[in-house]
């Protein structure tokens, strides 16, 4: 067996945060779910701003134009209150896929009606059920996320481009397509006179058209489906006893526990910011002009944290990373309660931002990360719900406290200082956060033994081992097919290849890479150990050397930026234990899953051979194991699971006719694994490759018994590579 830490050359590049977006965004399936999130998200804050335009051109007089403005703010707030945890459940229960197409369809609808109605009673009726909708639909995103990448550590770079997009992106560009759209309807009214006397109507119909796009691009996405044994499952228990199951989860989790805590407070903070930004900007001496820079360093500093925080804190825990940002958020507005003039305030505001930023990405990523797929929905539906409850009870009351305390006027030195109850309920605010920084920090501390100041010392220094694994990128390419489909042999020239050009490999394959793995193959395979498992106990145990494999030496090599090629990995499962033993493929597929914690190659090679062909090549050498002897028939099933799968992949899988000669077929793996390198910033991948040994074709007639198959065509008889999984 072939080392598993073998070297082959120097270490792979260090990837920036941009190459992990790059990275994620290569994955299809979230690429279209992150187009889907952009339209959803364009049309809310385009929606948002539509109404709230059409809210006081409805209303008449300067009173009511406020009330109309206030209505629409709190018929969007309400739904919370009392439907986020029954969303929550609906999207554990149900598809998700088509909970989201659903959501889509009907807030295109609502938003129809409203240009078409012009009633201000109708406005806050629609505004109230699209958000309702939209409470179903953003958890089933949330919870869709994880399911969509290749592994775990792609999580934290998916959620900051989620959320860039949501809170920096596109409220920029709503913005300014609201203003172009604006023009535009001003414009044609010169010809039109409707659009005169209805200018929003523009900025409404085309909000609505972005929720069709959304529903179409979401439609196309089928891997967001729930699993059909999870929906089943679910479909077996009442709506109650789900919302009790998921209160119960959140009440019991302690880093649960800690992450509601600390997002609660940090946005009962946030809304404190809000409610006081007028009468703060006015004792600061500053006007509408001075509100709306307090108002924008919010969403900069929102935005800073959510880009670059993940690049300053490097390696250091998330579970800490997000309890010490609330803590930094907290210190930072007590200096903005501080603050004798606005230039002041808009700094400090910036850095209240960033520290938020970087909790709410944090917080995020570990929900995303560390709770199981069945509960995700409720977890994320009832964190949500209870932010959006935090934040109307905050808007509603900090108003009236600001109110109840007299302004006083101070001279000092020269300056004017006024301090109203906006400074008080914001030194409030900063107490606050810093109490549920620690309460959350200590919930959810999971490095008891590291001092807090070394570790934080360690992180912004960048200088240890394990931040430097956390920022390489190894690549991990998977080879499948039948029998006799010649893997080993494209494995060693594709590492001979890679070798040559300085890259550090890790070969290895499943089962037998590990000493557990050998006693496994032992087991499974042997077909003289007079042990035959029954196909449940087959997979269990190729499932247990999978996550032996995984823990010991794919995720180590892959954490020290080696590219790991190996023999065979969890699509031969559903192969081989689903489609060839007749096992429920899903239950093979949750189980595989389970054991290797979510990760999945980037690509996979699938060597297609004729079984009968295949058969004869593993006949002419040695003794066959227990699953080469199944019946050609089962190897059939195998074939086509494996296409199957690969059909449903394309993206992820490169399917070779196994029968071309072996310099060919590699030649054709080197080109889509260069190209797969070469996204990574590795260079002197088009370079002539490393002089590797000739390969001779197999011959044309494998039907002749007497002909002498090449062991260089096939694999050696030492490499167990037979219905592992």
């Amino acid at each position: 067996m072939p080392d598993p830490q073998r070297a082959g050359g120097s270490d792979a590049a260090l990837v920036s945060s941009t190459q992990q977006i790059r990275a994620v965004l290569r994955i299809r399936d979230f690429r279209w779910l992150w187009v889907s999130t952009f339209a959803s998200s364009l049309g809310d804050w385009l929606g948002l701003l539509a109404k709230t335009a059409l809210a006081t051109e409805l209303a008449t007089g300067y009173q009511t134009k406020n009330f109309a403005l206030g209505g629409v703010l709190v018929s969007q707030l309400l739904p919370s209150l009392f439907l986020g945890p029954l969303a929550g459940v609906f999207v554990d229960r149900f598809d998700r896929r088509y909970t989201m197409v659903v959501c889509d369809i009907i807030r295109f609808g609502l938003f129809i009606t409203i240009p078409l109605t012009h009633s201000l009673t109708w406005l806050f009726i629609a505004s109230f059920l699209i958000e309702c909708f939209s409470l179903f639909w953003r958890p089933a995103k949330e919870a869709s996320i994880p399911n969509l990448l290749q592994r775990k550590d792609q999580l934290e770079a998916a959620n900051q481009l989620s959320l860039i997009t949501t809170y920096g992106i596109t409220p920029v560009a709503a913005a300014g397509l609201f203003a172009v759209l604006a023009w535009a309807s001003r414009t044609l009214g010169l010809a039109f006179p409707f659009f005169l006397h209805h200018q929003l109507d523009l900025a409404l119909y085309f909000n609505a058209g972005t929720f069709v796009f959304a529903a179409i691009t979401v439609a196309s996405i089928r891997s967001i489906s729930t699993h059909r044994r999870h929906a089943e499952a679910t479909q077996t228990t009442n709506l109650w006893s789900l919302l009790r199951e998921g209160a119960s989860f959140v009440g019991k989790t302690k880093m649960i526990r800690g992450l509601i805590i600390g997002m609660l407070g940090a946005f009962a903070a946030g809304g404190t910011v809000l409610s006081t930004g007028k009468i703060y900007s006015a004792s600061l001496g500053g006007g509408d002009a001075s509100y709306g820079m307090l108002f924008g360093a919010v969403f900069v500093g929102l935005g800073l944290g959510m880009g670059f925080g993940p690049r300053i804190a490097r390696d250091l825990s998330r579970r800490r990373l997000f309890g010490l940002s609330i803590v930094f958020a907290g210190f930072c507005l007590l200096l903005v309660a501080l603050a004798p003039h606005i230039i002041y305030a808009v700094i400090t505001i910036v850095a209240v931002g960033f520290g938020a930023g970087v909790a709410y990405l944090s917080g995020m990523t570990l929900l995303g990360a560390e709770v199981e797929d069945d509960v995700r929905g409720r977890t994320f539906a009832f964190a949500q719900s209870m932010v959006q409850v935090v934040l109307v009870g905050t808007l509603a009351v900090v108003p009236f406290l600001v109110g109840l305390i007299h302004q006083q006027k101070y001279s000092l030195g020269g300056a004017h200082i006024t301090i109203d109850g906006s400074r008080f309920l914001l030194a409030g605010a900063s107490v606050l956060c810093v109490l549920v920084g620690v309460v959350a920090y200590r919930q959810m501390d999971d490095r008891h033994a590291v001092p807090l100041v070394s570790d934080i010392t360690s992180a912004f220094r960048g200088d240890s081992t394990a931040r430097r694994k956390l920022r390489r990128a190894g690549v991990f390419v998977a080879f499948e097919g039948g029998e006799g489909a010649g893997k080993t042999t494209q494995i060693r020239l594709l590492a001979d290849w890679l070798r040559g050009h300085d890259i550090a490999v890790t070969e290895t394959r499943e089962p037998g890479a590990t000493a557990l793995g050998a006693k496994v193959r032992a087991l499974v395979l042997d077909a003289d150990s007079g042990v035959a498992p029954s196909p449940r106990a087959e997979a269990l145990l190729f499932a247990a050397d999978r996550a032996h494999h995984v823990d010991t030496v794919i995720r180590p090599a892959l954490d020290g930026g080696r590219v790991v090629l190996t023999d065979r990995y969890v699509d031969s499962s559903l192969a081989y234990q689903g489609a060839g033993r007749a096992l429920p493929v899903e239950e093979v597929r949750r189980l595989s899953q389970w054991a290797t914690s979510g990760l999945r190659p980037e690509l996979t090679v699938l060597l297609d051979l004729d079984p009968e062909i295949g058969v004869r090549r593993v006949d002419a050498r040695a003794a066959a194991d227990r699953l080469e002897q199944e019946s050609l028939d089962f190897h059939q099933r195998v074939r086509q699971a494996f296409r199957h799968l690969a059909e449903a992949s394309p993206d992820r899988y490169l399917v070779l006719s196994a029968d071309a000669p072996a310099e060919e077929i590699s030649e054709q793996v080197r080109a889509a694994v260069g190209a797969l390198l070469a996204d990574r910033g590795l260079p002197g991948l088009t370079d002539p490759p490393a002089e590797t040994p000739e390969i001779p074709d197999p011959p044309a007639d494998l039907s002749d018994p007497s002909v002498e198959i090449p062991t260089d065509v096939t694999e050696p008889a030492g490499h167990i590579e037979r219905g592992s999984s």
